[in-house]
């Protein structure tokens, strides 16, 4: 998802501010083009924050142009166009606008979005506005253990093929490899981790961690499928299973899986005797195992400002909320229940004590994941998480869905996991029931965004959906539509 981030507007999976620059203000690619006195100007991709690419209009529009006659004019949405003339303050302000609703539609679309030439594009910007040139180099890999794995690569390597240096170094078999993912990850001074993202198919590892000039952060292998179901195939090889027996150990000891002593002295038994399948089996049986857990965040869920917790795992977001009565509840929100979700971005002043307006120095991005969830027959109702690590939550949503789609059309897990990146995933429209666990009780039966349906709910399609801005209006191309929703039958209340 391309996002702005002076703005209010929102998107899915990885999110990407787009900001206008003067190229005279900068160091202009190759070939920058002059229209007469006026430089021409450039947009700045942002990924979290940090500056992904800088491209100007022009390459945008060649891009548009090979994607256009490659799919049709009827795949590819609308591009900005031409102007004869220099563009008034205004008009810049419209072009950037109107640019960056094209990005969230190919980014957006599972045929464009997967599209080597577009990703493409971005990885050769990335490595070009970051002026680094293609050469062999060592890049070191964290393991859930604390090991790192150095693996010898092209800066101009993309994900997919980091992965395979990664596993060809560690001996993880071909048909094992797409089970697994790499992650940026930020390591605290306490040692905490913080998730970032998923690293994407349009970005080069060496590139993205390189240019973030932080030694706090890391790239990890972790496995990324949600089903523990799989671990059996998993497990059946000894490379794998020191992989996901690495991850286990490394959740109970951050604390991410909840163990009481006896668990916990079960647990260091088997991993005294070197028990690792026996490790895993049990860690299986223990909450919150193959979760993902969230650096604390705030939500309006079942108050507005409620401290939370937030964690991922088991096609759910689950959420252990502090109100402001200092009562902790804690509750869960099954991905098979929200109608559809969204990221949000926008900048807002850095405190410091003063009422000055944003500045680009002075200022910081906001993310908030909102979703609409169905909390009763008829009725829905939005939950807001404001947090830092809002696109990794997206991506996990994203990703269950995803699974969820595959097994319910009896496709292959395998195939899915391997070849994501080529957009073969086959998504249907097929519901059915299923239970979730009680939510949280709200304080409030007043509280606002809170939506009556008259008629059989249905899955959302985002595809020739006009654009809005609107926080109550789900139509808008900036939302999300789950794929995998589900109504509710009469036996679930």
């Amino acid at each position: 998802m391309w996002c702005i981030a002076t703005g209010h507007t929102a998107g899915i999976g990885c999110v990407a501010s787009v900001r206008l620059q003067n190229m005279s203000n900068c160091s202009p690619p190759k070939g920058a083009l002059h229209l007469g006195a006026q430089t021409e100007k450039a947009y700045n991709i942002h990924v979290n924050g940090v500056l992904h690419c800088r491209v100007r209009y022009s390459q945008l529009l060649g891009l548009h142009e090979q994607i256009k006659k490659e799919y049709g004019s009827n795949v590819v949405p609308a591009f900005p166009p031409k102007k004869i003339f220099t563009l008034t303050p205004a008009e810049v302000e419209q072009r950037r606008e109107q640019l960056e609703k094209y990005m969230q539609a190919v980014r957006q679309d599972p045929l464009l979005g997967a599209n080597e030439m577009f990703n493409g594009f971005l990885r050769k910007a990335q490595q070009e506005t970051q002026q680094i040139p293609t050469e062999e180099v060592s890049l070191d890999i964290c393991l859930s253990n604390g090991q790192k794995v150095t693996v010898n690569i092209l800066t101009s390597d993309q994900t997919e093929d980091v992965l395979d240096a990664v596993a060809t170094k560690l001996d993880l078999p071909d048909d094992l490899v797409g089970y697994f993912s790499l992650f940026l990850i930020r390591e605290g001074a306490d040692g905490g981790l913080t998730f970032v993202r998923k690293l994407q198919e349009f970005e080069l590892p060496y590139v993205s961690i390189t240019s973030l000039r932080n030694s706090e952060f890391h790239i990890l292998l972790r496995k990324s499928y949600w089903d523990m179901a799989y671990d059996g195939d998993v497990m059946d090889n000894r490379v794998g299973l020191n992989l996901l027996y690495a991850q286990a150990v490394s959740d109970v000891e951050r604390g991410w899986i909840l163990v009481n002593k006896e668990q916990h002295r079960q647990l260091k038994s088997l991993q005294e005797k070197g028990s690792k399948k026996e490790f895993i089996h049990l860690g299986q049986t223990l909450k919150y195992y193959g979760y993902i857990k969230f650096d604390p965040c705030i939500t309006d869920f079942p108050e507005k400002g409620c401290q939370v917790i937030v964690s991922a795992g088991s096609n759910e977001l689950n959420f252990h909320v502090k109100l402001p009565s200092e009562q902790m509840k804690e509750g869960s929100f099954k991905v098979t229940r929200m109608r559809c979700w969204r990221v949000t971005s926008s900048q807002v002043p850095i405190a410091n004590g003063t009422t000055n307006l944003c500045s680009a120095s002075k200022c910081e991005v906001k993310l908030e994941l909102s979703f609409e969830y169905l909390m009763s027959k008829e009725r829905l109702q939005w939950v807001t998480i404001t947090s830092q690590q809002a696109i990794m939550m997206s991506i996990c949503l994203q990703s269950m869905v995803d699974e969820l789609m595959v097994k319910k059309s009896g496709g292959s897990i395998k195939k899915m996991l391997r070849k994501r990146h080529n957009g073969s995933i086959h998504r249907s429209d097929s519901q059915q029931a299923v239970k979730a666990p009680p939510l949280l009780d709200s304080p409030d039966p007043n509280r606002e965004q809170i939506v009556k349906l008259s008629t059989k709910l249905s899955s959302v399609s985002l595809r020739g959906i006009s654009a809005s801005n609107s926080a109550n209006d789900i139509s808008g191309n900036d939302f999300h539509g789950n794929y995998a929703f589900e109504g509710i039958g009469d036996d679930d209340l």
